[in-house]
């Protein structure tokens, strides 16, 4: 049997090198490699695997020309430089590491938030210099001081636990950051203004995503107390580096620490030397403990996967094996396809997740179900999560999660319901599987309909009253938008009802605001679904 080789094209430890070996695989170690594509490009054909960190760069182009390629593994838990889309297309499993470098990462935002408050780097540089400067790096203490957290998952949790350590008062936006959990943490929940009005220090601690990318902009800085320090270690594109220079030199920002920025590597940045702002070249996974562990961990996942075909911390595919597969995948992309719909309407803090298993439904591997079901919840505000982390990830933010099986009930040999509670409102939905293997939605807000999910659709709901069906057909056909299926339910003869428009491109900005100011539409959805 001929035996797998991996390429490893950036700097992975010998350790992991040797598992690589130890487990059956031939490796070829060019630590060098992924920084020239085109040499990349060249010989990617030759392998079963690529195992990457942050350098090498995973295109459309390299993908293509991977004919023989069936993993990539991300020794870190950033996939910005993977073309996830494209991998899937192609059947290539995606993999990372997501929780091997976050106290590596809570502790340089610390580390950060230090030196910006004791100005420490610019007062070694005079020191150096054989300067005597003692009253020009006056600082702050820590103590005392409000810190603001945006994102309180596994770092910004660790983050929030250090700096309590130092006695600061931490309050954090997280819009999936429940009240139980934030209360364990010995943490106040605030929305986002509040945050901004009351932090003495922001740290941010969110994926890069529509709804996060320059979620710190001139708007959000007006916002903030005259003198607040800001310290970015997770993704650069979070902040306007534009605006916080003019912050910066207009004194409303005394400080910041930057470790990640909107283009790398920053060879230059409006941020460079400028009074008080303390950057780092992307450090924040970047020590002996923290390259080891996602180095190591990596490797055995990528090596279990092409020697056993274990899956394990797959962005694009469930944990399940290789028996099991054919059978319940299909289950798994219904599974993820429900919670994606509920992720991407809910926008409170998430309580419960019930999920009920019905008829031979019941029966599989409903572990992986559950996990599908929570990732497609979290997706839509955590880019990074997949099925293994998406567990973990929503019990940091204290979200229950109930498994209900019960033997076949209706008229479905099998099928799924998720009922997701928030502090506002409960919302329910269920689907199933046809001969043809596509996920159906079957019910959703206690109404039924038979509905077949789409990539790009639109959920509204209104009154049950005459002529709202015409008008939307009307308003889509003078828009120039192109209707691929249209699903209709009620719950009763002029009461409640809701449609599910499937279109052939994402709904326009203009014309979704068109549609949630008409005054016979409750509300508006956009929703994106991948297959």
């Amino acid at each position: 049997m001929t035996k797998p080789k991996v390429l490893v094209s950036d700097k992975l430890s010998e350790t992991a090198v040797n598992i690589f070996r130890d487990n059956g695989c031939d490796v070829d170690f060019q630590p060098d490699l992924g920084k020239d594509k085109d040499a990349l490009l060249a010989v990617i054909d030759q392998y079963d695997g690529l195992a990457i960190r942050s350098a090498t760069r995973v295109t459309e182009k390299i993908i293509d020309a991977a004919t023989n390629l069936k993993v990539i593994g991300r020794a870190g838990i950033g996939v910005d430089n993977v073309d996830i889309k494209a991998a899937s297309r192609r059947g290539i499993i995606v993999m990372n590491t997501p929780f091997g470098n976050s106290i590596t990462t809570a502790e340089h935002a610390i580390s950060m938030m230090m030196a910006v408050a004791r100005q420490i780097p610019s007062a070694d540089a005079s020191t150096q210099a054989g300067k005597w400067e003692k009253s020009k790096f006056m600082g702050v203490e820590l103590t005392g001081k409000t810190l603001g957290l945006i994102g309180a998952g596994n770092i910004g949790s660790i983050v929030a636990d250090r700096a309590q350590g130092m006695k600061m008062r931490v309050v954090a936006f997280d819009p999936y950051l429940t009240d139980e959990k934030a209360e364990r943490l010995g943490i106040e929940k605030v929305e986002m203004d509040e945050l901004l009005a009351r932090a003495d220090f922001i740290t941010l601690h969110t994926p890069l995503t529509d709804k996060t990318k320059n979620i710190i902009d001139a708007a959000a800085i007006a916002k903030m107390k005259d003198g607040v320090r800001i310290v970015n270690c997770a993704r650069g594109g979070l902040i306007v580096e534009a605006d916080l220079a003019e912050a910066i030199k207009s004194g409303k920002v005394a400080g910041a620490g930057i470790d990640v920025f909107e283009v790398e590597p920053a060879t230059d940045s409006v941020l460079f030397g400028l009074p008080n702002v303390v950057c780092t070249p992307h450090l924040g996974a970047a020590t002996t403990e923290a390259q080891e562990n996602v180095a190591v961990q990596v490797a055995e996942q990528m090596a279990a996967y092409l020697t056993r075909g274990a899956v394990s911390n797959a962005l694009n595919m469930p944990s399940i094996t290789a028996e099991e597969a054919p059978r319940l995948t299909p289950f798994v992309k219904l599974a993820e396809t429900l919670g994606s719909f509920v992720g991407q309407v809910t926008e409170s803090a998430i309580k419960d997740v019930q999920i009920l298993y019905d008829g031979h439904v019941s029966e599989m591997n409903t572990k992986a179900l559950s996990s599908a079901v929570l990732a497609g919840l979290l997706r839509p505000q955590m880019a990074d999560v997949n099925m293994v982390s998406a567990p973990v990830m929503a019990s940091e933010r204290g979200i229950r999660l109930m498994e209900i099986n019960r033997a076949k009930s209706g008229v479905f040999d099998g099928y799924i319901r998720i009922d997701v509670t928030t502090a506002t409102t409960t919302r329910s939905i269920a689907g199933t599987v046809f001969s043809d293997g596509k996920p159906r939605f079957i019910q959703i807000k206690g109404i039924n309909m038979e509905a077949e999910a789409g990539p790009h659709m639109l959920y509204t709901t209104n009154g049950d009253t005459p002529g709202i069906i015409g008008k939307l057909g009307t308003m889509f056909g003078e828009a120039g938008i192109n209707i691929a299926n249209f699903y209709l339910g009620r719950n009763k003869p002029g009461g409640d009802a809701i449609a599910l428009v499937e279109l052939d491109a994402p709904v326009p900005d203009d014309f979704l605001e068109k549609l949630q100011g008409h005054p016979d539409i409750t509300s508006a959805k956009p929703l994106e679904f991948t297959f």
